[in-house]
């Protein structure tokens, strides 16, 4: 049975409980895992706490819509809410407690005047498209760290540039736990799981197949002779203005460590990150592309 906390104060005595109940011999402490969400689950959200229930004694799912990722005009409002099929998901998968707070629990005070800084990396692809997107992600991961004290914490490859800033902030700034990131849930189809996909009509889902579609032909491209990082993306952009019907933000390949757009003598890994609107929803993916530069 899954555990529900509102508040703080429930968070922190039923945590206790579950590290209580779950102690075993000295020589192998228990360990607690947290899968953070907004709502909405699906079936990658689901991966994601299978992943934790693999690693960790105890798992801890938070759903909460954080206001301070969301700028004036966004989502926030109609973002899919659905508590209760949330919880019997968390059921299913074996959540030991999840954490659904208000904004009166996580900010206490009203919106935090101090806030973590994306810095750089939170000033591009996503970051410019959505000003202060990442400060708001970031401080609430932290707040939601303190929180939940967990020795792991899961999160899914899709956001890539949101898991290396949370990688980046665990690292810079000393958290005490490890972070792992989940590979892309897709559909049948390819389409990458989001919560946001609910939004999509037929035809507008039909239509944003382009993506995932945009994403195999340059990995395609990567695997051929001599492939270069500008045929790579030449492919991709291609494939997405096939469909007239896609807005594409940006479509760029990037340097995994840095998120620095590749050179054109670029060897070895790199991310192919796209965004795009889809009638009036926005679409995110990602692929690891392998640019061995053999000719």
């Amino acid at each position: 049975m899954t555990a529900v906390a509102r508040t703080r104060a429930e968070l922190a005595a039923l945590r206790d409980q579950l590290v209580e109940a779950r102690d075993g011999p000295p020589q192998q402490p228990p360990m607690v895992a947290v899968v953070m969400t907004m709502g909405a689950l699906h079936a990658g959200h689901a991966e994601l706490i299978r992943r934790a229930r693999a690693r960790a004694s105890a798992v801890v799912v938070t759903e909460f819509l954080n206001p301070l990722q969301f700028a004036p005009g966004e989502d926030l409002d109609k973002y899919p809410r659905r508590f209760d099929a949330d919880l019997a998901l968390c059921r299913a998968e074996g959540v030991d407690l999840m954490f659904a707070p208000d904004p009166a629990q996580v900010y206490p005070t009203g919106e935090p005047v101090v806030r973590v800084s994306a810095g750089p990396v939170g000033d591009i692809l996503e970051g410019r498209s959505r000003p202060g997107h990442f400060d708001g992600v970031l401080t609430v991961v932290a707040k939601l760290l303190h929180l939940t004290a967990p020795d792991l914490a899961f999160f899914g490859r899709k956001d890539a540039q949101q898991l290396w800033l949370i990688e980046r902030m665990v690292r810079d700034l000393d958290f005490d736990v490890e972070v792992i990131g989940v590979p892309t849930v897709r559909d049948a189809d390819g389409l990458a799981l989001s919560s946001r996909n609910s939004y999509l009509s037929d035809d507008d889902r039909r239509t944003a197949l382009v993506l995932s579609r945009a994403l195999r032909r340059a990995q395609a491209v990567a695997e051929t002779s001599g492939a270069t990082p500008q045929l790579v993306l030449q492919a991709a952009r291609a494939e997405v203005a096939r469909e007239p019907a896609v807005l594409p933000d940006y479509l760029e390949l990037v340097d995994p460590r840095d998120f620095e757009v590749v050179g054109p003598g670029h060897r070895g890994e790199a991310l192919l990150l796209v965004a795009a609107r889809v009638g009036s929803t926005r679409l995110i993916d990602n692929t690891v592309i392998h640019l061995s530069g053999l000719e």
